[in-house]
């Protein structure tokens, strides 16, 4: 079983930066891959960002390619968002999940999911 907390949402204005954090625990950290969701009101629940295991490498959804930066911090079980440059169409509520596979990017790649955490961009 593997149990994660989102943090760090908030309401920002447009432009503005936020970072977000995922804390897993349950299972051995490095054997982890992470990935980041959100769901806008009326919407499909998207994919944002993916790390593979022990950070060897990342994956961007276009609609936030060279603004959002996902990283991993091993020591302290956490996996990081950060968001910059941040639009109002950024605004839904963000989710971290882990998966056991090499595939990212559909919610059904993942098997444990965090409660959300709320990102408003106001403009």
């Amino acid at each position: 079983q593997v149990q994660l907390v989102e943090s760090g949402g908030g309401l920002v204005q447009a432009g503005s930066s936020l970072r977000l954090s995922c804390a897993v625990s349950g299972r051995t950290f490095s054997l982890y891959r992470v990935g980041w969701f959100r769901q806008a009101p009326g919407k499909e629940r998207e994919f944002v960002a993916a790390i593979s295991r022990a950070g060897s490498s990342t994956n961007y959804a276009d609609s936030v390619k060279g603004r959002f930066t996902i990283s991993g911090n091993n020591a302290k079980m956490t996996v990081y968002l950060q968001m910059d440059s941040l639009k109002p169409e950024d605004t839904a509520v963000y989710y971290c999940a882990s998966r056991v596979h090499e595939s990212y990017s559909s919610p059904s790649d993942y098997a444990f999911w965090g409660q959300g955490t709320q990102v408003t961009v106001s403009s």
